[in-house]
């Protein structure tokens, strides 16, 4: 085994082209995203700039997906980057000159895969590059994707880790340092016996990073993942989806207190549960999803505070999900408030202290531990301005940052107290 915990020692910070580009991002975008990464969010943190899905399909235009349609792929089965979308892929190069580009601003680049084999070198019956089988062997033509059509599953057979060492290794030579692999980990849009049959997938795709000689994080979508498979994720993954696709509506924000209370205590370095992206900013440029085409987020700026909030103080990855260039500064300062970055990547002990609610609406309470201090999220889960109070088992005095307001409250003894906007939250440390 690998020391591949070490290379997320911090949940990962970066930019996923989903949310904003569906599955016709093209290689101008991820450019114009790097560079703004490069310029306004690396000096916090931030680094990874992630290319979505079909990234090998010629015809993407939105966020749908054209189903059995043709495919970018090499005489071995593999998918490659669509050059009419990534031009600098040509003469076989791949994504080596877009992850070089990106390597140059100081960031680190991701793409996106399916689990198993394309359905198309199957019917071609490709070999398998480097190995005495073929693509036909190894495909299991039962499990299959409920959601898109290109890929066949893969039988725990032989020939199957060759064809993910195949994979995984010219990802290498591309300078791949992060991949999400999709339609893997799931629960309920798995229909047969087992829910969870591809962990044998799991383990190849582990197997073939540990040894194609390069750093790659590993994410695995989508969610729901099983919380019982916790140690099994933990074993072969940096982080793993804990819902299925999350967009900016209430209803969805608010189910992601329950899946971080199921989750609460299993974040360590190297594994981190993912609450998954931050659909924030300027999204659905080339589609509907969810909302309307080309909008800004439809979260509220009170909702938005209780996204952050949430997924900081529970130590989720953060990918934010918005076309970066076109950020107005209230997104920027979510993104760069120097407080929140530092809770994010040093708390520990992320729990919820206190649930109180009527029919889903009243306020909640986490906390984490810090360095020499501790954090406390407020949220107010009702419709209505609320006052939220924060009681503290200590005689001593304290100081409260504000940490969105950047404002100190000095002399805070056994309690505090904040008036918190409908469906907002407030994010103290206190020291």
């Amino acid at each position: 085994m690998s020391d591949f915990k070490k290379w997320a020692k911090t949940p990962p910070l970066g930019w996923n082209s989903w949310d904003c580009f569906g599955a016709a991002v093209n290689e101008k975008q991820l450019r114009e995203n790097a560079d703004y990464m490069a310029k306004y969010l690396k000096p916090f943190g931030w680094e990874y700039i992630v290319c979505d899905i079909q990234w090998y399909e010629p015809r993407a235009k939105d966020n749908d997906y054209n189903n059995f349609t043709e495919l970018d792929m090499d005489e071995y089965g593999r998918l490659i980057p669509a050059l009419n979308r990534f031009p600098s892929a040509k003469d076989g190069k791949g994504f080596k000159p877009l992850a070089d580009y990106v390597h140059s601003l100081g960031l680190k680049f991701g793409i996106h895969m399916m689990r198993g084999v394309p359905r198309q070198a199957v019917a071609e019956n490709c070999p398998i590059y480097n190995s005495a089988h073929t693509c036909r062997e190894i495909a299991h033509h039962f499990s299959v994707c409920s959601w898109n059509t290109d890929m066949y599953g893969l039988y725990n057979c032989e020939g199957a880790q060759d064809y993910y060492n195949s994979v995984i290794n010219m990802y290498a030579s591309w300078g791949v340092d992060f991949i999400k692999c999709d339609d893997i980990c799931v629960t309920e849009f798995r229909k047969w016996d087992n829910p969870y049959s591809a962990d044998y997938e799991i383990e190849m795709l582990r197997k073939a990073i540990d040894s194609c000689g390069r750093e790659i994080v590993l994410s695995l979508s989508p969610g729901p993942a099983l919380r019982d498979k916790a140690e099994h994720l933990s074993a072969n993954a940096n982080m793993w989806r804990l819902t299925g696709d999350f967009w900016d509506k209430w209803e969805p924000l608010y189910a992601m207190f329950s899946k971080c209370k199921e989750w609460e205590g299993v974040s360590k370095m190297g594994n981190h549960p993912d609450c998954d992206m931050l659909p924030l900013g300027r999204i659905s440029k080339n589609g509907t999803c969810h909302g309307e085409k080309n909008r800004y987020t439809d979260f509220t700026k009170p909702e938005q505070y209780t996204l952050m909030t949430l997924w900081g103080i529970f130590r989720s990855p953060l990918m934010f999900g918005g076309n970066m260039p076109e950020n107005d500064e209230f997104t920027l300062s979510l993104l760069t408030n120097s407080e929140y970055m530092k809770m994010h990547k040093t708390c520990r002990n992320s729990r919820e202290l206190i649930r109180e609610e009527t029919d889903n609406k009243g306020y909640i309470i986490w906390t984490a531990d810090g360095e020499g201090c501790k954090y406390f999220a407020l949220f107010n889960t009702d419709e209505k301005v609320s006052e939220v109070t924060l009681t503290l088992d200590s005689e001593r005095e304290f100081t409260a940052l504000d940490i969105w307001e950047n404002k100190e409250i000095k002399g805070v003894k056994t309690a505090l107290s904040a008036e918190v906007e409908p469906h907002g939250a407030k994010l103290y440390k206190i020291f």
